[in-house]
């Protein structure tokens, strides 16, 4: 990581974060002394594995503060928080606020499922076993009876989520195991983007372009938001579009999704030209 920080120009729009040893490992210490002396100018996102309490934080945040000061940087270097223990998730809202240097967290479902005694032997995604089963027809068990596969994630992420919008940082899913399985990646990608993700990890170059199309919002999506501003921009309480109801909170949901094109239009040509489009009034909303 030392090698690379030094050899390459990432320019404005591309971030260094690095992943270092968890903080019982005997090798931490090094890791943070040499990144932060070494690269600390390059750095900017250290990323904390197995995150049990604030007390982690408040330790890394010290020793960054010092190193920082022994290297003479100006600038300070973020922690990225990864949810990888039981306790980890019972103290999210904790470890969220425990320090200005936090960007946001992560889930570590592998890890996650070991440590609360999970069943799944999978680096996160569903489970065909974690399901609701329709009532049986005419009180008959074993007739047909149509499955619904459940999201083993769901509760974890809806609360990470609703931790970091509350300190004001954010949150991402984490690795999806299961390679050749683009098509359930792509969905529980967007089940976390849906939820407020602002971003996944990737574990093979074919994911990459799965996360990018759904952490993007649709060009159908951004110009039915659009409407919906230019109908209430003026301070209307109600407008009635295409048969339904837009208010106040509709209003507040669209700016996010304008907010979020808009950002990623000024990075990415692409998706410049298709929101500067018309995108139809299809799309998911």
């Amino acid at each position: 990581m030392v090698e690379i920080g030094k050899s390459t120009d990432f320019g404005d729009l591309t971030q260094l974060w690095t992943r270092v040893n968890a903080l019982d490992s005997p090798w931490v210490l090094d890791d943070l002394t040499t990144l932060v002396t070494e690269i600390g100018d390059k750095l900017d996102v250290i990323m904390v594995p197995k995150v049990q309490g604030p007390e982690d934080i408040h330790y890394v945040d010290r020793l960054l503060a010092q190193l920082e000061a022994r290297a003479g940087l100006s600038r300070p270097i973020l922690v990225h928080a990864i949810l990888e223990t039981a306790r980890g998730v019972a103290n999210v809202e904790e470890i969220c606020g425990a320090s200005p240097r936090m960007q946001g967290l992560s889930l570590g479902p592998a890890d996650l499922a070991a440590d609360r005694r999970m069943k799944p032997t999978r680096v996160g995604g569903g489970h065909p076993g974690y399901l609701v089963r329709q009532d049986p027809v005419d009180g008959d068990i074993n007739g047909p009876r149509t499955i619904f596969q459940q999201d083993l994630w769901h509760y974890t992420i809806a609360r990470m989520v609703d931790a970091c919008a509350a300190a004001g940082i954010f949150p991402y899913y984490g690795p999806f195991g299961d390679i050749k399985d683009v098509v359930a990646c792509e969905d529980q990608f967007r089940n976390a983007f849906l939820l407020g993700c602002v971003g996944t990890w990737s574990l093979h170059p074919v994911q990459i372009g799965i996360a990018k199309k759904v952490f993007s919002p649709s060009p159908a999506d951004v110009a039915h938001a659009r409407r919906v501003v230019a109908a209430m921009g003026d301070g209307t309480g109600a407008v009635m579009l295409d048969g339904k109801m837009e208010d106040d909170a509709s209003l507040k949901q669209c700016l996010v999704m304008i907010e979020l094109a808009e950002r990623l239009a000024k990075s990415d040509p692409e998706l410049a030209s298709l929101y500067a489009a018309d995108g139809g009034e299809g799309g998911q909303s």
